[in-house]
């Protein structure tokens, strides 16, 4: 989980409150952005969060390691998805036709516009088209690319 918000501990509590389990201490970023990591989340809690703290966030889920599930949501309920790892995501089966690339790139950069970043548009079409051994890597690429201050 990525989000702005100034206050670790306030996070946490808005984060449980939201219906996310197993909550790590933020790592703080620069301008209060934080980084965290969950066990869980419930169907709407990416959606409670951004209510709660009145700011974007994105969240990556990940499937052992294997596969990461972007989802991005802005306080205005603008929204984008994506799929990190698509080669190892086909022998999951997972249907990409679910997750098109250019539609993941225009929402991203569209995120990050609203976040006040300066997202890279070539850098963000390589994280979710890229492979790695472990999603995580292309997740701290995609943070990198979406322009968030001290991501790498």
């Amino acid at each position: 989980m990525t989000i702005r918000s100034t206050s670790t501990g306030e996070l946490i509590r808005l984060m449980r409150a939201a219906g996310f389990t197993g909550v790590d201490e933020p790592r703080v970023l620069a301008e209060d952005w934080q980084v965290t990591d969950f066990a869980e989340a419930g169907r709407r809690s990416l959606a409670n969060l951004v209510q709660g703290v009145g700011a974007p966030a994105v969240m990556v889920s990940f499937l052992d390691s294997d596969v990461g599930f972007v989802e991005a949501l802005t306080p205005d309920g603008s929204s984008w998805e994506g799929l990190l790892n698509r080669e190892t995501a086909k022998s999951y089966e997972i249907p990409l036709e679910r997750f098109p690339v250019e539609s993941a790139v225009a929402g991203a950069i569209a995120w990050s516009v609203v976040a006040g970043l300066t997202p890279d548009e070539e850098a963000l079409r390589q994280a979710l088209t890229g492979s790695a051994l472990f999603a995580e890597e292309l997740s701290s690429a995609l943070l990198v690319a979406l322009g968030l201050p001290d991501a790498a």
